[in-house]
């Protein structure tokens, strides 16, 4: 009895003393990350040196080359280039929307085309307006009531919803699909309220996708206020028509590359936790929480390890993903990769919802490694980064998830993430120094556990 409880309480205090070796060792992670941090530095010379960053075009192989000296500056043990396909679809001058009224007068809104949209043509287009809140409603009004006619999408995000990320999933639909299925009824265009529930003129762009045998017809977002004014006038019976134009096209594949650099695990350097942002960014800002504020906080996390002289048990990884934004390609060209090259990724974590203050990680795992890491909650508790919980992972990583990753996502306060996302707003200036580098010392605690203790 008294051996059976002498070993209790050794294995007890071997537990403790774990414990509280981890949490000195967050401490040490963020007291280097305020004090000595490179990822505002970082993010200053991507956003303001080489600015938006859109698949294909010459921004987007400058950062990839930015991404590659940068983390060969940091002395990671081996920096490679993934080589990967991508599409090259260019916006061309600014875009023009007017709401035509009754007597022949003119309202200007501000529009923007959508990812991957074909243009107007050059003398633009001008058709009547007929205004739907979902993508069944075209169904009913039957193809008699929409040829010929420009369909505008007008559902807005739910502003009851808490978590922003929601509300933008419970809307986005009518932006992805809206112009493909509006043509199978004889629409000539497709005009989408912006996914914020924020009011103001500043237009949100996105992806759309078109079917591939069907009618690609042209797609704009309008500004929230404009989507309001126009919803206004139609019910008022004062628009005749709706008039925009546009002048993107989509030109021929593109070869670019994820970045990747690494740090070889001490003692199972076979088995691999990855941390990572995607590169891209659209063409509108700058890129900055979206997600350059990801891809700088990955290099980072990683970083913080040669700064502190901490040798990972595991291999961690920080990956730049290219083509996040209309496509996916890097994301599932890397899970290709590591399939064909039989990689073992244990865990893979995405930052991809801005660089806002860091609340916790959403977790995409089986009950047992949900429960691994929840029990580290009291590590990150004394950050406000309790939030720890089962939820989304990430875009880029998805495709590892049926290889047996563990998926987590970062999660920052997105209450202002949707203000900015897709737009002209998504500067530099945007970013708070402190709330970047909270969010970068937290994803190098969380690459820290998971690659001292597995799962």
């Amino acid at each position: 009895m008294r051996r059976t409880l002498t070993m209790l309480m050794t294995a007890f205090a071997l537990v403790v003393s774990a414990g509280d070796n981890d949490s000195i060792v967050a401490r040490q992670f963020f007291d280097e990350e305020l004090v000595n941090g490179k990822s505002y530095q970082m993010l200053d010379e991507l956003c303001n040196k080489i600015g938006n960053r859109l698949s294909g075009s010459k921004a987007a192989a400058e950062a990839v080359e930015w991404g590659k000296r940068v983390m060969e500056g940091y002395n990671f043990d081996r920096v490679f280039l993934q080589e990967v396909m991508v599409p090259h679809w260019v916006r061309g001058e600014k875009e023009v929307g007017r709401i035509e009224l009754l007597g022949g007068e003119g309202i200007d809104v501000p529009i923007c085309a959508l990812g991957g949209s074909v243009g107007t043509g050059p003398k633009g287009i001008s058709a009547a307006v007929i205004e739907v809140k979902s993508l069944e409603e075209l169904t009913a009004l039957g193809e008699a009531n929409i040829k010929g006619k420009i369909i505008f999408y007008n559902r807005p995000l739910d502003p009851k919803l808490i978590s922003t990320g929601s509300a933008y999933g419970g809307a986005v639909d009518q932006r992805h699909r809206g112009a493909a299925e509006a043509a199978k009824y004889g629409a000539v265009g497709a005009i989408v309220r912006s996914m914020s529930t924020k009011l103001d003129d500043v237009p949100h762009t996105g992806s759309m996708k078109y079917d591939s045998t069907g009618v690609k017809i042209p797609g704009a977002a309008i500004s929230t206020l404009g989507a309001n004014r126009l919803s206004k006038l139609l019910l008022e019976e004062k628009v005749v028509k709706f008039f925009f134009k546009m002048n993107c096209e989509t030109l021929p594949d593109v070869k670019s590359y994820n970045v990747v650099g690494e740090i070889v695990g001490s003692e199972k350097p076979e088995e691999i936790v990855l941390v990572g942002g995607h590169l891209d960014s659209w063409d509108l800002g700058q890129g900055a929480h979206d997600d350059g504020a990801g891809c700088v906080q990955a290099i980072e996390a990683v970083r913080l390890f040669k700064a502190l002289g901490i040798k990972p048990k595991r291999t961690i990884r920080a990956v730049l993903f290219m083509n996040e934004e209309n496509g996916m390609r890097g994301g599932k060209k890397y899970a290709e990769l590591a399939k064909r090259n039989k990689e073992n990724h244990i865990a893979a974590i995405e930052s991809d919802a801005g660089g806002f203050t860091p609340r916790g990680f959403g977790i995409r795992a089986g009950q047992k490694d949900l429960n691994t890491i929840v029990a580290w909650k009291p590590i990150f508790e004394d950050y406000n980064m309790g939030q720890l919980a089962k939820g989304w992972g990430g875009a880029d990583i998805g495709p590892l998830k049926e290889q047996g990753t563990v998926l987590l996502g970062f999660r920052p306060d997105t209450q202002r993430y949707f203000d900015i996302h897709h737009t002209a707003e998504d500067t530099f200036d945007k970013i708070h120094k402190r709330e970047l580098e909270l969010g970068a010392a937290g994803m190098g605690v969380m690459l820290y556990l998971l690659s001292e203790h597995g799962l």
